[in-house]
């Protein structure tokens, strides 16, 4: 083993936390479980590195074994990166073919190296048929940097892709490339999504809400939750707007469901707007470019922040929850026609 590599091992390694270690080694998979033993866990995590490092070069370890240990490391720590999602299709008249999962490996593989000099490319399977790519890029004159890859996670047989935010810009049509060709589509096409939380994309592009994050376990009656109602309440008080509170409730249910929410981050909404008078003049009414408004919304778990407003502005917030998609209506405004369009990007 080279120093490179032995550098490679040492940096990977060091990065584990130790509550997690020994559950990273094994799922790695690589040492044996004697091997294993012979390490002492209880001295100063430097040491245990050098032991590790030391039983890797006895095991003749290649660069590849040290992609799969930061790859597992990643699975691990998967909210650490920030994970884009990638819309694939096929083109008219595009039979659906079987799909070969190391055919998909060989194909995705050879088309980088092919067209990228260095570049460093490592597969893991995980589960739901999907598989985990490293990609360490290079360019035509320098070496793989593997302290800085990409990762993507395809699910075979789906139009979706997840990959983490790469520096390398330069390099996403290539990436785009060859998923479609590798996977048998034709083009891809990047969403409006983005989130630390891998889970919980995957959750939103399969419509997983109800089934992947059903969590709690209240016992309190959907009737009582849709009014914000307390069992205790005294019977006297007269409820204001109750039907309007059960319709923006229901809306509100059947958007959000009765589960907690998948996380996003980040969300933007878009407006835009063409105005007609009735009246001859005005500036608005010589305006041919339609006004556009964008806003941007951010929250640690920005779904659930949504749906605890949904009771303020049942409306807007539905509307919002319809995206990625476009709502257009039309409204009086004053003496001239209001024709809004809404597209809401996550």
């Amino acid at each position: 083993m080279d120093e490179t590599l032995a550098e490679f091992f040492r940096r990977t390694i060091l990065k584990i936390p130790m509550t997690e270690m020994m559950t990273v080694l094994k799922t790695w998979n690589f040492l044996s479980e004697n091997q294993l033993q012979t390490v002492n866990f209880r001295q100063r995590k430097e040491s245990i590195v050098q032991d590790l490092v030391l039983l890797c070069e006895e095991n003749r370890a290649s660069l590849n074994d040290a992609a799969l240990l930061d790859i597992i490391y990643t699975q691990f720590h998967r909210h650490q990166k920030i994970w884009d999602v990638f819309q694939m299709s096929k083109g008219p008249g595009d039979d659906i073919d079987l799909f070969d999962m190391e055919q998909f490996k060989s194909s995705f593989k050879k088309i980088l190296q092919r067209a990228l000099k260095n570049v460093t490319v490592s597969f893991r399977d995980a589960e739901e048929n999907s598989v985990w790519i490293r990609i360490a890029w290079g360019t035509q004159y320098k070496k793989p940097n593997q302290y800085k890859p990409a990762y993507v996670v395809y699910y075979s047989q789906t139009p979706y892709a997840f990959t983490s935010s790469s520096q390398l810009k330069s390099n996403l049509p290539l990436l785009g490339q060859a998923l479609t060709v590798a996977s048998k589509h034709h083009q891809i096409v990047k969403m409006d999504l983005r989130s630390r939380y891998l889970d919980s994309l995957k959750a939103i592009v399969f419509k997983q809400y109800n089934q992947s994050f059903e969590t709690h376990n209240s016992t309190t009656s959907l009737q009582e939750r849709s009014l914000g109602l307390d069992i205790n309440m005294d019977s006297r008080i007269i409820h204001e707007n109750k039907v309007e509170k059960e319709r923006v409730q229901k809306v509100t249910q059947e958007i959000f469901g009765d589960y907690p929410q998948p996380r996003l981050e980040f969300a933007q909404y878009k407006l835009e707007t063409k105005f007609k008078s009735d009246l001859n003049g005005g500036i608005l009414a010589e305006r041919e470019e339609p006004l556009r408004c964008l806003v941007k919304f951010s929250s640690p778990h920005l779904l659930e922040a949504l749906k605890s407003l949904a009771p303020a502005d049942g409306e807007v917030i539905s509307s919002f929850l319809e995206g990625p998609s476009v709502i257009t209506r039309s409204s009086k405004v004053g003496k001239g026609i209001e024709e809004s369009r809404r597209t809401c990007e996550y």
